[in-house]
Formats: C-alpha cells, sequence, structure tokens
C-alpha cells in the first residue's frame, strides 16, 4: 500500500450536506445571541439582565448544532442525535415564525424547510450506514 492511498471510506455527499446545513443553524443561532446580547448591553430593552441573561442562553445552544457539525463531518455516531435535536427544536421555532407574521413569515418558512431537509439526510441510509447506524428491518 502506497503513502498516498487512503484507506478511509468516503464520506457520503449526504452526510456532508447535513453537516453544511447543521453549521449553518449553528451559526445562525450563534448570531442570534450575539444580536440578544448587543441588545442587553447597547440597546434599550425593558430588562437588561433579562436581554442579556437571553443572549448568552441562546449563545450557548448555539454549541448543540456546532458540536454536532464536527462529530458529523468525523462520522462519529454520536454527532447524529444532536444534530437531530436541532432539528426538532428549529421546527416550532419556524412555525412561531410563520404564525407571527409579517416579515418572519419567509424566514419561518426557510428555517422550516431547512429543518425538514436536513432532518431527511440525518435519517437518510447512506448517512445512517457511514456513521454506523445499524438500521432495525
Amino acid at each position: 500500500m502506497s503513502a498516498t492511498q487512503n484507506t478511509t471510506p468516503a464520506r457520503p455527499r449526504r452526510l456532508t450536506a447535513a453537516a453544511v446545513l447543521t453549521a449553518a443553524e449553528g451559526l445562525a443561532i450563534a448570531v442570534a445571541g450575539l444580536y440578544m446580547v448587543g441588545l442587553g448591553a447597547f440597546g434599550h430593552p425593558a430588562s437588561t439582565q433579562q436581554a442579556l441573561f437571553g443572549g448568552v442562553t441562546v449563545l450557548v445552544m448555539s454549541a448543540l448544532p456546532l458540536v454536532a457539525v464536527r462529530g458529523l463531518l468525523t462520522a462519529r455516531r454520536w454527532s447524529r442525535g444532536p444534530a437531530v435535536a436541532t432539528q426538532l427544536i428549529a421546527l416550532p421555532v419556524g412555525y412561531t415564525m410563520i404564525e407571527t407574521g409579517g416579515g418572519w413569515t419567509p424566514a419561518g418558512v426557510a428555517v422550516m424547510a431547512v429543518a425538514i431537509l436536513t432532518a431527511f439526510l440525518l435519517v437518510h441510509p447512506a448517512t445512517t450506514d457511514a456513521l454506523g447506524i445499524r438500521r432495525v428491518n
């Protein structure tokens, strides 16, 4: 075997796509958290303490999908759980955005569409096989 041969199987495109979409979600959550912290620190919220606490909480929540991305890219079995949990959390968030109406409606549709697509990619047999998760027949 030559030193240039790679013995690890190629990561399926579906797994890579799920990781990319999950990363985008994690980054969007982090940006929202930073925005909330900024409003709390420099804006005029009703409660500065609440705004800062909420922003920090959202920032901490962004760690869930971002850690999952690392696991998905390295094909770790454990990574699918937090990635799927992120999608399950995103669905009611998207629905609430749609129900709010106005300019939030297209954003809510996008959030829900990404969550559904990512969840589909995460449970696809190619992804399951790449992560070493046994399928129940």
